[in-house]
């Protein structure tokens, strides 16, 4: 626990100032001013006191130990501060100092050197070059934004120092409550995942937010949020999300993957909600303030106005939520006390005229109906709305059930007294149907993750003998110095992990090409084996549908020229020779590696066209049966796989097992970097690989 960053007893400020101007000042002022419930000290040799208080010359002169200490001094200074609270037995550390690695150069040595003193005398550290730590149940405002914001039980960690000070700002002036608050600053040692980690134990936070540009330990965190997700909901803005700064990547699977994509996948797979603005963040937030919990994914709208219903029954169509009506027994209840204009469906429009009362009969029954298991109220201000009492009527009944209400008043001053009542009792209020209902779908999305049973990670059976066969291979290969794993050490990679390949062998000239083609059965495929050439189709080096013995010996010699016009430097072993595999479905498999997050499994529909439908799917490695089959499902081609037109269905159980034997390859062989399997052909019953090719090297 790191009780002691936020519920210190005692504090030093290291660098305290009497300079109104500097940040030394800043921080101790408001630990004195602003209430902290603790002994603050401030420490600066210079001065004898500071605000009249006493002032210590070194943290080994103050009179007691303490638990945290604020370091705001220069850079190069800071080493020898660490070795004097160490001596003093200080626990924790807030650096805000700047001038380390974001400077490049000796600010890197710098950093170095502190991450090493820290971990030597095991005292924990927030930053280097951060805002600093706020706790307002306690009134701790250990940085030098200027005012603490609300307390609330909305806990949040950031990345950004200056985006903290503009989200404290807007706290304030909006009135959003927040527990307590970090700025990682450079993350040298404390990082996102032990503060995603405390926020998940602390009995002081029911949400936690978090803005992020990269993550330190993906793996590690990925098995936190896992934890955490399931009993609080964990809502992030990742910024950095174009692909500019991600590696090249060789194969498609790679190209495909990008950086963005694994965050959106490792957090789909950790129950982490991903939001994309600051706006979004809070307005999620704020659903999640009603601290209830759908129990299904069925919404009553109720509105006095037929626009804003509509836009909100369009949200809900888009994003899956169920508008079903109430329950006869409901509708009977409340239809005598609605004028007979009134839409009973669902939106339920209960008319421009609605006063508070029409509001408080079907909220009354709406709370006691089977079929509703959240309930939406939107209001626009007409001329008879007594919007006050409307708002007072959502907040009684609120409080007398489990399922969440929430609100859209749409307007401006003529609502705004009435949004105060609301937001007063934590009632979440939007201006915005669309805002409102796309909110909501994300505490049902967080229902949906608090249930969800972890299901296990299913073992595929492969032999030892394989297993040790596949070591030997990649063991050579790597000797070697080969990166790119050709497509004949690749397939007898992926054969000795289940997967079938057709009939084939190689040719060294056309006439071998037109003997072997004789022992498979015409029709055949030729391909170039070169292990200079991944992408075969790009140089000629392919012909397809060879029905007879003149038609091989052309297109062994046509693969030959065009390869060697197009790559005249390529090591040509030869041409391969396939049995040609007709009718199925092809698609892509593939993986790709993170440098975050590890490997992630790629699913799509393949062919030449992969490259501009882009229509694939992603999940990270190891993956579940579940996984797997969302895999398949959730492309938009995937109806095509169901089969049209009269066709029987493909073998998307053969796909699934693919998915789940090329986890587990690169699980039990992580130097394998990238795969790609394209086209696999699906067919009715079963599958076969027709090329395959592989990327390898050290992590």
């Amino acid at each position: 626990m790191l009780d002691f960053i936020f519920k210190p007893n005692s504090i030093a400020v290291i660098g305290a100032s009497e300079d109104e101007k500097k940040i030394g000042h800043v921080v101790f002022r408001n630990l004195v001013k602003q209430g902290f419930e603790g002994k603050v000290y401030p420490v600066n040799p210079k001065r004898e006191e500071i605000l009249g208080i006493k002032c210590y010359p070194s943290v080994k002169d103050l009179p007691e130990k303490i638990d945290l200490a604020i370091i705001v001094i220069p850079a190069k200074g800071v080493p020898s501060v660490i070795k004097d609270c160490a001596s003093a037995g200080v626990k924790g550390l807030i650096v805000i100092t700047a001038g380390f690695r974001e400077i490049g150069g000796e600010g890197i040595k710098l950093e170095q050197e502190i991450v090493e003193l820290v971990k030597k005398y095991g005292i924990r550290m927030v930053g280097p070059n951060c805002l600093g730590v706020i706790n307002t149940i306690n009134k701790m405002n250990a940085t030098f934004a200027s005012e603490l914001p609300p307390c609330g039980r909305v806990s949040f960690f950031s990345q950004s120092g200056a985006l903290g000070v503009a989200l404290i700002d807007w706290a304030i002036e909006n009135n959003f409550g927040f527990g307590k608050f970090v700025s990682l600053g450079n993350k040298a040692d404390l990082n996102e995942t032990d503060f995603l980690e405390y926020f998940g134990e602390d009995p002081e936070t029911d949400i936690i937010l978090g803005y992020i540009e990269d993550i330190k330990d993906g793996k590690r965190f990925l098995e936190v949020a896992k934890k955490v997700s399931k009993i609080k909901p964990v809502i992030i803005i990742k910024a950095g999300t174009t692909e500019a700064g991600a590696k090249a990547a060789s194969s498609h699977t790679g190209a495909f993957a990008g950086f963005d994509r694994a965050f959106s996948e490792a957090f789909k797979k950790a129950g982490i909600i991903r939001v994309n603005s600051i706006k979004e963040l809070f307005e999620t937030a704020e659903i999640f303030k009603l601290n209830k919990i759908p129990k299904g994914d069925r919404l009553l709208v109720i509105t006095n106005a037929g626009g804003p219903g509509i836009i909100a029954a369009d949200t809900a169509d888009k994003l899956g939520i169920k508008l079903d009506p109430m329950s006869e027994e409901s509708i009977e209840a409340i239809i005598d006390k609605l004028p007979p204009t009134a839409s009973l469906y669902n939106p339920i429009d209960i008319i421009g005229d609605a006063t508070s009362e029409r509001y408080k009969v079907v909220l009354e029954q709406a709370i006691k109906d089977r079929y509703v298991d959240g309930i939406c109220v939107i209001l626009t201000p007409q001329a008879v709305t007594d919007v006050e009492n409307v708002a007072t009527e959502i907040v009684r009944i609120s409080q007398n059930t489990e399922k969440p209400v929430f609100a859209c008043f749409i307007g401006g001053k003529k609502v705004s007294s009435a949004i105060k009542i609301l937001k007063s009792q934590q009632i979440p209020c939007y201006s915005d149907p669309s805002v409102a209902i796309s909110s909501y779908k994300k505490l049902i999305d967080f229902s949906i993750i608090k249930n969800k049973k972890e299901p296990e990670i299913p073992k595929i059976e492969i032999s030892l003998e394989n297993k040790e066969k596949v070591r030997l291979i990649l063991e050579i290969l790597e000797n070697a110095g080969v990166s790119s794993v050709g497509e004949e050490n690749a397939t007898e990679i992926l054969s000795l992990y289940g997967f079938n390949f057709p009939k084939k062998a190689l040719a060294k000239t056309p006439e071998e090409a037109v003997e072997i083609a004789e022992k498979i059965g015409y029709p055949v495929v030729l391909k170039v084996s070169s292990p200079n050439i991944l992408h075969k189709t790009d140089v000629g080096g392919v012909k397809l549908n060879l029905k007879n013995a003149e038609e091989v010996y052309n297109a062994f010699v046509d693969i030959t020229i065009n390869v060697k016009r197009f790559m005249p430097n390529a090591y040509i072993k030869g041409v391969m020779v396939y049995e040609m595999i007709t009718g199925g479905k092809e698609v892509i498999l593939g993986v790709s590696y993170d440098t975050t997050f590890g490997h992630m499994l790629m699913f799509g529909l393949g062919g030449i066209y992969v490259e501009v439908l882009k229509d694939v799917s992603f999940r990270i490695a190891p993956l579940t049966k579940e996984e797997a089959y969302e895999m398949v499902e959730e492309i938009k081609g995937a109806k095509i796989l169901e089969g049209v037109r009269g066709e029987p269905p493909y073998d998307k159980e053969n796909i699934v097992d693919k998915i789940l034997r090329l986890s587990q390859l690169v699980t039990d062989f992580p130097i394998i970097k990238e795969i790609d399997i394209n086209p696999y052909v699906v067919k009715h019953q079963g599958g076969v690989a027709l090329d395959a090719r592989m990327i390898i090297g050290k992590l």
